[in-house]
This record gives C-alpha cells, sequence and structure tokens, in this order.
C-alpha cells in the first residue's frame, strides 16, 4: 500500500499493523485468517498446541451459558427488565453478549460438569469457588448481570457481574488467570478499537455499563479500566490506537482523584487527556439515557485540557491568593509536569504553570531535570528544615500517626482527612509518604513497591496496630488541629524569616500580610471546625467502611 497523502506506504501486514493497532504476529494471523489460510505457532518442527485453549473453551462455554439463561423466559426476565429500565434494547445485549447468571449455589457448576469441564480449571478462572463448609465448589457468580471480557482477538478471558438486588458488592470482577491479566486489559477494546481509530481519540469512562450505555448511544469509541485505577500497561495499549483521550469519570472527590491520576499515566505514555465534567450526580450512562446523545457532545465541545482543570480547580479553591497558597499550588501542579512524555506539550505545560503561579520558568525546569536524574518523583517539592531546628518531638509525630491510623480505617476517613490536610502539613517525611499514597489509592492495605523502605516499614506498622479507636471523631478532630496548628506555626517562621531576609519594601509588605494571614487561622483553629463542613461522618473508626 501507499498513501499519497502521508507518504506512509509497506506490505499488507504493515498496512493491518497500522490500521489496526496489531503487532507483526497479529497482523500475520488476522490476513491470514481473511485468506482462509490456517496459520500454527511451532517450535522446531512440531505443531505446539496452545496451553490456554482448555481456559478458552470453558469461558466460551461461560458465555454461551450466561447468554441462554438471560433469554430463559422465566429465569432472565427480572435481568431483562433490568437492562430494559437501563435503556438496553435486546440487540445491545446481544452484541455485547450480557448474560446473566442465576441466584442459584450450582446451576453453572452442574451444566459445566455435564460438558466434561475439569473443575480445578473453572475454579482457577473464579467461575467456581471453594468453601470450608462443602466439599463440592459452587458458582463464583450469582444473581449478577454479566458482561463478558474479551481479549484483543475477541476470546473471552474474564467476566464481570452486576448484582441484581441483595447484599454484596455491587460489581464483581474474574481474578487474575493465565488468560487474564486484569492491569493489561482494557474493557470493550476489542469492539471499540476501529471506532477509535476512526475518531483517532477514545472515551475513558469508569465501568461496564457506561461503555454498553455510550455504545448504544453512538459512541462507539469508549473504554474502561476494570475497577481500578488506570495502568501504565493499559495507557501503552490505548496508545496503539489513539494519542488523545477525553476523561469522563465523576466529578465527585474521588472521580477527581481518578481522573488526575488517570491523566498523569496517559500522559506518561506520550498522549494527551482532556477532562469532560459530568454534571453533579450524573455519569455518562446516566446522563445519555435523561438528556440524550447531544448533552453529551456538548460536554466533549467543552472538555479542558487535564492540566487546565488542575488549575481552575486550585483557582476555585484560592491557591493563587496568596505566598503560601501559591507555593502549594505548584507542589500539586508539578506531578503533571513531570509525567509529560511530549516534550512540545511538556514546554507548553511548564509556560502555562510559569504564568499561574509566578514562578519563574528556569525554577520550574530545574526542578523537572532534578525529577528526571532520579529525585524524588513521587513527592512534592519539600521545603528545606530550618537550620537549628530540632527533630520533631514525639507527640508531633504521634499526632501524625494517630490521623493515618484513622485513615487506613476506611476511604470515608480518607476523604475527610484530603479536605483538611495537604502533604506539606506533615513534618515528617515519612508519614507525608503514606499520607500522598493513601490520596492516591485510598483503599491502600499494603505498601507500593517505590515507597521509601523506612515509610514501607511505618506503613505496615500503622496497617497492624489493632488499637481499639474509641471516640474516632474526637481522635480525628485532635489530630487535624494539631496537625494544623504545627503547620502553621512553621509557615509563620518561614515568613519571619523572609521578613528579616527582605530588603525590598513592597516584599516585606506583602510578607506582613501574609504573616498577619497565618496568625488569624492560627488563632481561630478550632477543633469543632471541620465538623461543620459538607460532610458528616458521624461513626466509629473500627467499623466498616459503607
Amino acid at each position: 500500500y501507499k498513501c499519497f497523502g502521508c507518504g506512509k506506504s509497506g506490505s499488507v501486514f504493515d498496512f493491518v499493523m497500522e490500521r489496526q493497532g496489531m503487532d507483526f504476529v497479529e497482523a500475520v494471523k488476522y490476513v491470514a485468517g481473511r485468506a482462509g489460510v490456517e496459520v500454527r505457532e511451532v517450535r522446531g518442527k512440531r505443531p505446539e498446541e496452545d496451553p490456554n485453549r482448555p481456559l478458552y473453551e470453558i469461558t466460551a462455554f461461560a458465555q454461551s451459558f450466561f447468554r441462554e439463561q438471560l433469554l430463559d423466559e422465566k429465569v432472565g426476565a427480572a435481568a431483562r427488565d433490568y437492562l430494559e429500565g437501563r435503556g438496553l434494547a435486546a440487540d445491545v445485549a446481544e452484541r455485547f453478549g450480557l448474560g446473566f447468571a442465576p441466584d442459584e449455589w450450582r446451576a453453572f457448576r452442574e451444566a459445566a460438569v455435564k460438558h466434561g469441564f475439569e473443575e480445578e480449571l473453572m475454579l482457577q478462572l473464579g467461575l467456581l469457588k471453594q468453601s470450608e463448609r462443602s466439599r463440592e465448589p459452587y458458582d463464583g457468580f450469582r444473581g449478577r448481570v454479566m458482561f463478558p471480557i474479551e481479549s484483543m482477538g475477541g476470546k473471552v478471558i474474564a467476566f464481570g457481574g452486576r448484582i441484581l438486588d441483595g447484599e454484596g458488592p455491587k460489581y464483581i470482577n474474574s481474578p487474575e488467570s493465565p488468560i487474564f491479566h486484569k492491569g493489561g486489559t482494557l474493557y470493550g477494546l476489542s469492539w471499540a478499537k476501529h471506532a477509535i481509530r476512526k475518531e483517532e481519540s477514545a472515551l475513558l469512562v469508569e465501568g461496564y455499563m457506561d461503555v454498553v450505555s455510550l455504545a448504544a448511544a453512538g459512541f462507539e469509541h469508549a473504554v474502561a479500566p476494570l475497577g481500578t485505577a488506570l495502568t501504565e500497561e493499559q495507557a501503552k495499549l490505548l496508545s496503539r490506537y489513539c494519542t488523545r483521550v477525553h476523561l469522563l469519570f465523576d466529578s465527585d472527590a474521588a472521580g477527581l482523584r481518578a481522573t488526575f491520576k488517570a491523566g498523569d499515566v496517559l500522559l506518561e505514555a506520550g498522549m494527551h487527556p482532556a477532562v469532560v465534567t459530568m454534571p453533579e450526580g450524573e455519569d455518562p450512562d446516566t446522563l445519555v439515557r435523561s438528556a440524550g446523545p447531544e448533552a453529551l457532545e456538548a460536554l466533549l465541545h467543552d472538555e479542558v485540557d487535564v492540566l487546565e482543570r488542575k488549575i481552575l480547580i486550585l483557582e476555585e479553591r484560592n491557591y493563587f491568593s496568596s505566598i503560601e497558597r501559591r507555593r502549594d499550588a505548584v507542589d500539586r501542579l508539578l506531578p503533571t509536569l513531570r509525567a509529560v512524555a511530549d516534550p512540545a506539550l511538556r514546554d507548553i505545560y511548564v509556560s502555562r504553570v510559569a504564568d499561574v503561579t509566578g514562578v519563574r520558568r528556569e525554577t520550574l525546569e530545574a526542578e523537572l531535570r532534578r525529577a528526571d536524574s532520579g529525585g524524588a518523583r513521587e513527592a512534592p517539592v519539600r521545603r528545606a528544615t530550618p537550620r537549628g531546628t530540632l527533630r520533631p518531638r514525639l507527640p508531633r509525630m504521634g499526632a501524625e500517626r494517630q490521623l493515618l491510623k484513622i485513615m487506613v480505617r476506611g476511604v470515608d476517613w480518607v476523604e475527610r482527612a484530603a479536605e483538611l490536610v495537604a502533604p506539606e502539613d506533615f513534618e515528617d517525611p515519612y508519614h507525608r509518604a503514606i499520607f500522598l499514597a493513601l490520596l492516591d489509592e485510598p483503599e491502600l492495605r499494603a505498601p507500593p513497591m517505590a515507597m521509601d523502605p523506612v515509610a514501607a516499614q511505618r506503613f505496615d506498622e500503622i496497617l497492624a496496630d489493632s488499637e481499639d479507636l474509641a471516640h474516632g471523631i474526637d481522635l480525628f478532630a485532635k489530630s487535624v488541629n494539631r496537625i494544623r496548628g504545627h503547620a502553621l506555626r512553621r509557615r509563620l517562621a518561614e515568613v519571619q524569616r523572609s521578613i528579616e531576609a527582605a530588603t525590598d519594601e513592597g516584599e516585606k509588605l506583602e510578607l506582613a500580610a501574609a504573616k498577619s494571614k497565618l496568625a488569624a487561622e492560627l488563632r481561630e483553629l478550632d477543633p469543632t471546625d471541620w465538623a461543620s463542613g459538607r460532610r458528616s461522618v458521624d461513626r466509629n473508626p473500627n467499623e466498616p467502611n459503607r
């Protein structure tokens, strides 16, 4: 082939690799299949059968079984009503292979065993589970609408199940297996890849239902991670098909954290992410059902670059109103600058951050070079410890540790702490690292691989601490206010030193105003202030997360 527009040319395999986003082996198999030629992978001179073939046969049977249950007049009635209520007609359910796992303990197992499938393999795939109370395995999915997850080649490799009613997690996924790696798979990509190439962009949404609903509404280029934060592997997979990604996550605190984390991962993969701000209480699924496709089209038209969205939020929260707040704003913007792999985009981002914060471009570039050469990438810029400052006393560190102990008891406490305490408020760098890790992943229950060994050891100790945190609200308030109080006193001391060193009268006046504001904040600090905020978390941190 030869394109006289862009100049690209090559063989039929090159064309398929370029157009379909396949590697060479996949392209050869694809072309051979279209030509009616069987291609076998061989070692030496003997054909080698795919060792995972029995697993694929089981997942194919499972999809067929779940489809039959959905279409059964009695068994699938409630599931069909649910799908129709979500705006998904029968043809959409058929197109995406949706099914239903009946609310019975061994319906799938009995059907699979009759077909001669091995229970051990079904246990490995999560289609069956083993109980200590019974020697016989039982069905892993029960009473759930089933979403088959496909490989890029179109084979079913796993399932996601959405509960219809009753108790239990809203969604559950198949476990990792020889044919399914959650962090390397995007739901819907096997169907959406051609539309993504055509649109030259992808819609990244949060869940299965968003993908299916958007496709039914005409947005064929939607994909979703599988219930976890977007991974580098998923971003690289998506980058084979486009460079622009529209982020359509929820607009609440948790959704914004997921948005910016995904944005940084996409920037590292050389992509250009933009944020689509959803109306409060809406997600892509509910929006297209209630207001139609044109409502989403309007939001896509008004999308904002991921860095610009961060800046807008910081402006809304008055982060550029004073010297101290601007310093905090720089800390919050630097991770995105560090993530950018595209040199031209990084240059644009640095200029924008320099303009909005007032920090010289040279200073920002020096910080980025320090990070690229092996400096601490995951933490914000840390203020130098003033000369003569003694090591923090135990009670001060105790407040930081106490807050972290409460935060690991549930996501609600992490979100509340994120609203009241900033990373730089932590005086102990290891506690600060743990705090940042929890902000990135509120359900984190083990130290990340990249965490400093000392911080990881302390995190393990906090997780293992089984102390009964009675009067959790009081402990939370006292810990927060002690941390904030010490942080304000440190900043006051820093501003005072800057005043003493300043020679320009205008600078002295600005610093004096900053000092006065900090002093007022310190005087107004009250242990009950936080309780009058937007949230009301009135429970013991020992209780399970709702």
